[in-house]
Order: C-alpha cells, then structure tokens, then sequence
C-alpha cells in the first residue's frame, strides 16, 4: 500500500486526524477574506462580458503581422469603441468589438482591412444583437437560480434543512470566488463560463454530498452515548473523506490545467480561456469549501440544537469527572471504533450463547 493509501486508511480508523472542525473560526476568517478581495474585484474592475451578453462583432483575420497593441488602436478608430484582440494559433487575430450597431460591421470590416493589410473577403464577421444577448443572460440566470433551488430542495429532503443551508453557502462561497477571479483577471464572461460555473458547482455539491453521508451515518444514535459531541463526531466523518476527497480534486484539475495553461496559454486558443478558467477557480474552491466551510458549518448548526447542547454538557461533564479520578479519557474521536468493537463482543458473546445451549439440546436427544 502507497504511504497516502495508508494515511487514508489511517484518517478512516481515526488513528490521525486534523481538527477541521474545532479550528473553523480560522477558515472561516480566510473565507471572509478571500470573498471580500473578490467582490472589491468585481465591484471595481468589474465582469468583461462577451457579445453573447451585450451583442456586438467577431472579426477573425487571417495570418497578419500586426501585433495585439496595434490592432486594439486599430479597431478604436474604426469602430469608436475599445476592442478585445486575441491571438491566435494560425497567428491570425481574434477581434471582439461590444456595443456597436451590427450595420456598421461592413464599414469597420473595410477599415481593418486595410490597416490590417489583409483582403476584406478574407476576414470573417460573427455579429450577435444586443436583443439575443440579452435573451441569453436572462436564460443564464435563470438555470443558475433553478439550480440552487433543485439543490437546497434535494439535499434537505436525502439529508435535513441544516445541511442543505450549509451546502447553498459553500455554493455561493465558491460562485463568488471564481466571479471574483475572473474580474481580477480580466478574462471575457461567455456562455462557456456559465456552462463552467454550473459543472463546478456540481462537482462543488458531489464532495459535500460526501461528507454529508457520513454526517448522517455518525449522527444516528449520537445523543445516547456520552464519549463524543457532534462536532468531534463530524470532524471525523470529515477526515475519513479527506484523501478522497483530495485524490478526486487533483485528478480533476490535472485536465483543466492542461486546457488553461498549455491550450488558452501556450497554444493561444483563447476560447478554452472562458469554461477552463472557471472549471480551474471553481474545482479548487469546491474543494476549500466542502472541507473547511461545510461541515463546520453542519456542525455549528448542530451544536445549537438544545439535544446536542445537552449531549455536549454531558460529555464534557464525564471527561471533567474522568480527569479528576485520574481515568484516562482523552481520546474522544476513538468513540465509533469502541461502538464497533461493542458491537463484535455482543455478537461474541451470543456466540458462545449458543453453543453452550447446543450441548443440552443433543443431550436430551440421547436421552430419547
């Protein structure tokens, strides 16, 4: 077995863990902080919207010269507004031009031609109208609003209300985050980067679901026993998934690196940009989020509940009495695997129940 194939076996037993849970106050300070740099982002710099969103024209020139800077003044002057210049892998440019009337294209196509130094048939011209850009972010926000609504609705009926709370805050945690980033950064908000932001968001869900599993497991039965509080039982649950957890966020960021860096970056396809750059930001938030925002956040909620309140006193009051007797009672996070072996030695026991019963039965056949 690798040495992270036994820490994970290890995480699961309980034999090591880290106190998520009980140091929550500290990821929730860098949450705080991280989600307010990204709103100041977004406040100051603000979204670049693609013409999907505000209509406009895609002018796409063949190979040229002419670098970046020199055809952003150049499409200024023809068109009177700031461009988006991109290039690309056949070093030909990538021109976005927003906000302009979509009569005008032939006129501005003629001008880039011609400071381009490239024949105007060779030039391609995507128009979209401000009406359809405006139909597409209605219908945006429309399948981003449905989606945390199916999901607060499906996880408070498979689990309880208190986690579906805690899973739609870590959601718009991670959704803030990569809206953030991708106003600091600069890149253009397309129909890609929607599509990006729901799959995250889902793959955002998939680790908190397990977590949450195992919250609900850890939870039956807690409130009578007296070894372990709801927050120690979560902390847990928690380090039980966590190589998993782990293991599945590197898997996935592997490929979306390789679209960011080596194809948007490297190779210049600046359309990979809008869904990798999203996909990158939001699996790496997910990932933050369902370990250090979601189950602390379960159990902050739990820990209000005036049952685990009382299981709390409880077990804080045998501990206190255990220390005072000079009792050894400082591993509380072992509380499942002495459940566990309870549970064998009830089975042993009416094992040998059993057989000793036997012996009789057969005696009083000879008897016959």
């Amino acid at each position: 077995m690798s040495r992270l194939g036994h820490l994970g076996a290890r995480l699961y037993r309980g034999e090591v863990g880290y106190d998520f849970v009980g140091k929550r106050k500290i990821w929730y300070g860098i949450s705080i902080l991280i989600t307010i740099t990204a709103i100041l982002g977004l406040a100051v710099r603000g979204l670049v919207m693609g013409i999907e969103f505000k209509g406009g024209a895609v002018f796409t020139t063949p190979k040229t010269s002419v670098s970046v800077s020199q055809a952003e003044s150049y499409a200024k002057s023809a068109s009177g507004h700031d461009a988006i210049v991109q290039k690309l892998g056949n070093k030909g440019l990538r021109i976005q031009i927003t906000d302009i009337d979509t009569a005008k294209s032939d006129q501005i196509k003629t001008a880039l031609a011609k400071d381009l130094k490239v024949p105007a048939e060779d030039i391609n011209a995507d128009l979209v109208g401000p009406s359809w850009g405006d139909e597409i972010a209605n219908k945006a926000w429309t399948g981003l609003i449905v989606f945390m609504v199916l999901v607060v609705i499906y996880l408070a009926i498979a689990f309880e209300w208190r986690m579906a709370l805690a899973a739609l805050i870590a959601l718009i945690h991670d959704l803030t985050i990569t809206v953030g980033v991708y106003a600091l950064v600069g890149f253009e908000v397309t129909p890609g980067t929607v599509i990006g932001l729901l799959t995250i968001l889902g793959y955002s869900l998939y680790d908190t679901v397990v977590v949450f599993d195992g919250l609900k497991e850890g939870g039956k039965g807690i409130t009578k026993q007296t070894r372990i509080t709801y927050s120690e039982m979560a902390n847990k649950s928690l380090n039980g998934t966590l190589v998993r957890s782990i293991n599945t966020t590197v898997v996935a960021l592997l490929p979306v690196a390789g679209l960011l860096f080596i194809g948007g970056g490297v190779l210049g396809a600046g359309m990979l940009n809008d869904i990798s750059l999203s996909l990158f930001v939001g699996l790496a938030a997910g990932a933050y989020s369902s370990i250090f925002i979601a189950t602390p956040l379960v159990a902050d909620f739990k820990e209000r509940e005036p049952q685990m309140q009382a299981l709390k006193k409880r077990v804080l009051a045998k501990r206190a009495a255990a220390a005072a007797k000079g009792e050894s009672d400082d591993e509380p996070q072992d509380a499942v695997e002495q459940a566990d072996e309870d549970a064998e030695d009830a089975e042993t026991a009416g094992a040998v129940v059993g057989q000793r019963r036997q012996p009789s039965r057969n005696n009083r056949g000879k008897r016959r």
